[in-house]
């Protein structure tokens, strides 16, 4: 058991179970081998990795591949596998995605964010494939917003609001199928995924905890899928974490991108939050009076939604300990290999300081 919080009484440590990231993108190549060692730098040891590479993760091989490569990077973190969801994923390939240890499928809606283009236009033509994966036990992760249509009168600061009827007929339709709606950044999607039963869960972003419509207009680097929206829409992000409601945890989206991809005509869509991740949310919670939610967040909820096994400072993977103390974020990281300023990834919070930063061991 992590140190009680007291959120009226001032404290200098926390220390918690190493912290679970249920959505993050390591990338490929010398990206990869870039961020995947900063994921125990932010604090988490339990980490979902997404499959939108290039080409994306289709086949059961494919992903378990990856996730070989990633544990030679980082031998430490437990990587959990995800599927791309694509028209050739058959109820067969689920099933042996399952007993390859594989835990969940994700859905990209087509063109909606980076390496989408291969994503779903019609959810229907999946229902076999959702059906094996409800027998499976295997999650189905959901980028919840609809593709932007001047027609339909669909744009990326209603997409979201425009998927939830999706997500409601998908949960009638797989009571049994667990389905994470990822990074909300709306009060209708907490609204929304508060009235349906406890096989629907919903990760928070440590980016959307933060910034608004205003953050991203202009500067590229808070530029995400789904964009942040308005102020009363952060406020509801903060109250449900605040709550501590069992089925909102932490999934970073955490999407790093090289400056100049960031920087150019047509920034790219990501935030990268990996190496900061658990003292940029002490420092957030503690603003909010809420350091004593920060534990189930970070490392209890989305555990016990992807039945892991629960974290535990007593347990073999250990703790982390917080300490008060000014944390300076970087301006930027080198990408690996280069020292070309077209290489570097830039954070969020660029250059400015954080209350908290882990011990060292």
């Amino acid at each position: 058991m992590a140190d009680s919080v007291n959120p009226s009484k001032p404290i200098d440590t926390i220390t918690l179970p190493w912290a679970s990231d249920f959505h993050c993108h390591l990338r490929q190549g010398a990206m990869m081998e870039t961020v995947t060692p900063m994921v125990e730098q932010g604090g988490v040891r339990t980490v979902l990795a997404m499959p939108n590479l290039t080409p994306p993760l289709t086949t059961a091989q494919m992903a378990y591949d990856y996730g070989k490569v990633l544990q030679q990077i980082a031998p430490k973190v437990k990587f959990i596998l995800t599927l791309y969801l694509n028209p050739d994923l058959t109820p067969e390939e689920i099933s042996k995605a399952a007993k390859m240890g594989i835990t969940a499928v994700k859905m990209y809606p087509s063109g909606v964010t980076t390496n989408s283009d291969w994503g779903v236009v019609d959810l229907k033509m999946y229902y076999k494939t959702f059906h094996a994966m409800q027998e499976n036990n295997m999650v189905l992760c959901l980028h919840g917003e609809c593709p932007s249509d001047a027609e339909k009168g669909i744009c990326i600061l209603n997409a979201e609001e425009r998927f939830l009827d999706t997500l409601r007929e998908l949960h009638k339709d797989f009571p049994r199928l667990r389905i994470v709606l990822e990074h909300a950044t709306i009060k209708a999607a907490v609204e929304c995924v508060k009235s349906l039963g406890e096989t629907v869960g919903c990760t928070i972003t440590a980016h959307h905890l933060f910034i608004t419509v205003d953050d991203w207009a202009g500067q590229p680097h808070h530029f995400c899928k789904p964009v942040a929206k308005f102020p009363d829409d952060r406020k509801a992000l903060r109250e449900v974490v605040m709550s501590g409601h069992h089925r909102f945890f932490l999934g970073s989206d955490s999407a790093p991108h090289p400056r100049k991809a960031k920087q150019g005509e047509k920034p790219a869509a990501g935030v990268f939050t990996t190496p900061i991740l658990i003292p940029l949310l002490a420092t957030l919670f503690e603003k909010l009076g809420c350091l004593d939610k920060l534990e189930a967040f970070v490392s209890t909820y989305g555990r016990e939604f992807y039945q892991l096994p629960a974290a535990n400072s007593n347990t073999a993977e250990g703790s982390i300990t917080l300490v008060r103390t000014a944390n300076s974020v970087p301006a930027a990281y080198n990408v690996a290999g280069s020292d070309v300023d077209g290489d570097t990834v830039v954070p969020f919070m660029s250059g400015q300081e954080l209350a908290w930063q882990i011990k060292a061991d």
